[in-house]
């Protein structure tokens, strides 16, 4: 549920953003000169979502970063990454099974403020206005409106607030499928939808030319780290390790060429993050097990979920996990986790799973 209003919550940092850098120009010279650059640690970003009817609950990010430019164009970046829903292994589901953050690290939000609309703040102190921004989420990328109110805190410090909590559809990203994941790994039912709200401080860039350069703008690929200020530092403890196993093996984003064994490329994100997690899990045996949906014979999908958990082993010892760190096995048709009459119970049959066994 915390991650449908997290995608809210991208949408009001946009808008904030584009507000907050209007309102500092006083100047006669531009009131985007030098340009203008979000304060995270004076700002925050949160989200509540609903589950079961009535359990509300509250989430926010830790990371994000933006920038007003001189001509007016905006753009803020959050690390999804950085979901904060005050539970580990919440925090975890969000990021691989909504948000599938080692595909789509970040939401970006995009806009081109005209100065005019808020060339009267700096006599007003506060303007309430509306705001049209490009929000790119989860490989979507949709135009919005909402309203935000602008308080001139000082010549140098503008904030930008949601004047109301804003309603986003994950389906309009979509994450109908995210969704379905939480609700099946949490056993839970989650309303598709949250609402956002948000507080962002904006300060004026200095003058010279280092002070613009250390306020760049958001990176084009942001180091994964920066974007992982709440995962716990180094190894995992057992509780941490199988916990993190289990929703992995919920994700579906390990693709094979139909019929074979062979990795699809779009396989790689999920994988290399998969290593991650095995490496800071130091001393404990992982299974990975392949299994198949009904249909052919039985021999020949026993045959087929081995040689696909083995190409997922060979790719871990590839990527410098000791082999006897590792085991595969292939279960064939024998573990169903849904029925194979119907094609949606086929695609969920057709798995890789991993746990722990030592």
């Amino acid at each position: 549920m915390s991650e449908l209003r997290a995608v809210f919550a991208v949408l009001l940092l946009a808008g904030i953003a584009f507000l907050a850098s209007p309102v500092v120009p006083a100047q006669a010279d531009g009131i985007f000169d030098d340009g203008w650059t979000l304060q995270p640690d004076a700002s925050s970003l949160r989200f509540q979502s609903v589950k079961n009817l009535t359990q509300v609950e509250s989430s926010s990010f830790a990371e994000f970063e933006g920038k007003i430019e001189e001509n007016g164009d905006a753009s803020v970046r959050i690390f999804l990454d950085s979901i904060d829903t005050k539970i580990d292994l919440r925090n975890v589901r969000m990021r691989f099974l909504f948000f599938e953050t080692f595909e789509f690290p970040s939401a970006v939000i995009s806009t081109n403020i005209d100065p005019t609309v808020l060339s009267d703040l700096p006599e007003r102190k506060r303007k309430i206005i509306p705001l049209t921004f490009s929000l790119k989420l989860h490989g979507v990328e949709k135009t919005l409106e909402s309203e935000v109110a602008v308080t001139l805190m000082s010549d140098d410090l503008v904030a930008v607030s949601s004047t109301a909590p804003i309603s986003v559809a994950a389906s309009d990203f979509g994450l109908d499928g995210g969704v379905k994941k939480l609700e099946e790994a949490a056993d839970v039912v989650i309303v598709p939808s949250a609402t956002v709200s948000f507080d962002f401080v904006f300060a004026k860039n200095q003058d010279d030319d280092d002070a613009r350069a250390a306020a760049a703008e958001p990176a084009e690929n942001p180091e994964p780290a920066a974007a992982k200020a709440l995962e716990p530092e180094g190894d995992f403890d057992l509780e941490a390790c199988a916990g993190r196993f289990e929703i992995l093996s919920r994700t579906d984003n390990i693709y094979f060429t139909s019929g074979s064994s062979s990795l699809d490329p779009r396989s790689e994100p999920f994988l290399n993050s998969l290593v991650d997690i095995v490496a800071r899990c130091p001393g404990l045996v992982i299974e990975v097990a392949g299994h198949t949906d009904s249909v052919g014979r039985a021999s020949a999908n026993m045959r087929l979920s081995q040689r696909r958990a083995t190409a997922v082993m060979d790719y871990l010892v590839a990527k410098d996990i000791p082999d006897n760190r590792i085991r595969s096995v292939g279960y064939g048709e024998t573990q169903p986790v849904a029925s194979n009459n119907t094609p949606e119970g086929k695609r969920r049959n057709r798995r890789i799973e991993f746990s722990i066994v030592e």
